[in-house]
């Protein structure tokens, strides 16, 4: 297989495990809506079981660099598609709180190897960086669009336990066509085109710490906003609305998203990083507040506004890590870039349950803005700090 083409088939297999990634772990906040109201439980007492899933989600991505360097990264992948399956189905049968608790913590799991790898595989394997993060972006971002829409079709009509098999059968499949189509790594650096160059910087410390605030109070953010979304709608969206709905307008919200991660991919082609980063950031409370402080179609506008900055901040800390990384490194990098976010973010499960049960959604957005705001005070930090040696300094990568 010439290089070319197995370039093009892994970053397709990239994307489509990306969508996947995403779709998974976002079918449960959706079903729960159908599970509380079949066993007639509270929506807090089921969403608290899903901590499980979100904190292995952060803590085993930490490992994922190490092990791709030592069982490749195309074979992590092919476990992921497998298992993420496997634990999708083993969903379908629970009947108790704990056995979703195990089946969900099974899922983070396996869902924690997709990010750390297949970042590291994109931009490995890319020629254009800002180009295919931001489609990247865009199938993920539609694969958490689509997870509260179908799941919601699902539910009302076959029932919650069809919203975890259809999926699941969907992810073996997929893992059955990567194994056939892609064999292996491939030589992912050095390819024509693929000419990344590090930024060299002056203070490389102050800019890790920084981007490590950044990216745990982004983890914060983006799991309390996908994780309630849908409950958030079902409540303050100013009328009673069939599941169906509601999952109609998630969706809708995480579709704006996307079209924001293509905008991205164009801007890091052409801007400075640590510019984007900091118009981006500043998105991120304003919406959420207004959000906080609103229902029906402007709390839906706020919405829409913190999820295009969400995840166009996804975009731009991919392509941090890969122009301020050699590539020897990357794989690592990713690896600790998604521990502190996906880890520490596990949190923001507990933390609605906890403030949606002390005063609603209105606290819940609340907290979720001065985390965004967080972000911006860090973007600041760094654009000041992200300043290079001179303005000759460029190392080549590969």
């Amino acid at each position: 297989m010439s290089p070319d083409l197995l370039s093009r088939r892994t970053i397709a297999f990239v994307n489509v495990a990306h969508a996947l990634d995403h779709f998974v772990l976002l079918i449960y906040p959706t079903a729960v809506i159908a599970i509380a109201a079949e066993r007639q439980l509270t929506y807090a007492s089921l969403i608290s079981l899903s901590t499980g899933a979100f904190m292995a989600f952060g803590v085993f991505s930490l490992p994922m660099g190490w092990l791709a360097d030592r069982i490749g990264r195309r074979n992590l992948l092919a476990i992921f598609f497998g298992g993420c399956g496997i634990a999708c189905l083993g969903l379908s049968t629970a009947n108790t709180p704990i056995m979703f608790g195990i089946w969900l913590f099974v899922l983070g799991v396996f869902s924690a190897i997709y990010h750390p790898i297949g970042s590291t595989m994109l931009v490995g394997h890319t020629s254009h960086l800002g180009r295919d993060l931001g489609i990247n972006g865009v199938w993920g971002n539609l694969g958490a669009a689509l997870a509260s829409g179908v799941t919601a079709v699902l539910a009302a009509s076959l029932g919650w336990r069809a919203a975890f098999i259809l999926p699941g059968l969907v992810c073996l499949l997929a893992g059955i066509a990567f194994i056939r189509l892609v064999p292996g790594d491939g030589k992912s650096h050095g390819q024509p085109g693929n000419t990344h160059t590090v930024i060299p910087v002056i203070r490389p410390m102050t800019l890790f710490l920084l981007f490590a605030a950044a990216i745990v109070a982004g983890g914060m953010t983006f799991n309390i906003t996908t994780i309630a979304l849908p409950k958030i709608i079902d409540e303050r969206a100013g009328a009673s609305l069939p599941l169906v709905l509601i999952g109609s307008l998630a969706t809708l919200v995480f579709v704006f998203g996307a079209l924001t991660q293509l905008l991205m991919g164009r801007l890091v082609d052409r801007y400075t990083l640590p510019r984007i980063f900091v118009g981006l950031s500043i998105l991120q409370p304003l919406g959420l507040g207004l959000a906080a402080l609103t229902s029906g179609i402007p709390m839906l506008g706020g919405l829409a506004l913190a999820m295009a900055a969400i995840y166009g901040q996804v975009v731009a800390n991919d392509a941090m890590v890969a122009r301020y990384v050699p590539a020897q490194y990357r794989a690592r990098a990713f690896s600790v870039r998604y521990f502190l976010g996906f880890t520490t973010s596990g949190l923001a499960v507990p933390l609605i349950a906890l403030l949606h049960g002390m005063s609603g959604f209105t606290l819940v957005l609340g907290a979720a803005a001065t985390f965004g705001t967080v972000i911006f005070l860090c973007s600041l930090g760094f654009l000041l700090a992200a300043q290079p040696p001179s303005k000759t300094a460029s190392l080549p990568v590969g």
